[in-house]
């Protein structure tokens, strides 16, 4: 799994970017649309820690089974 945090969400569209933590990834944006979003609820908000999957999508690499992270220190 990635980590990473909600850079931009758009409710109304269903679709957002999470920006990367980790150094492999060095701020790279990835697309997710709400169905990826793994708990269902397709909300998530701006700011909120992710953990996810990178896959091969339409927009070119995407997040997918998007979860709230726990806390990390």
């Amino acid at each position: 799994m990635t980590h990473g945090r909600v850079a931009e969400y758009d409710d109304h569209k269903g679709y957002g970017y999470i920006e990367r933590d980790d150094q492999e990834g060095d701020g790279e944006r990835l697309f997710f649309h709400c169905t990826a979003i793994a708990d269902g609820s397709r909300t998530i908000p701006v700011g909120a820690g992710v953990t996810f999957e990178i896959v091969a999508g339409r927009m070119g690499r995407e997040a997918t089974n998007v979860s709230r992270a726990e806390h990390r220190a």
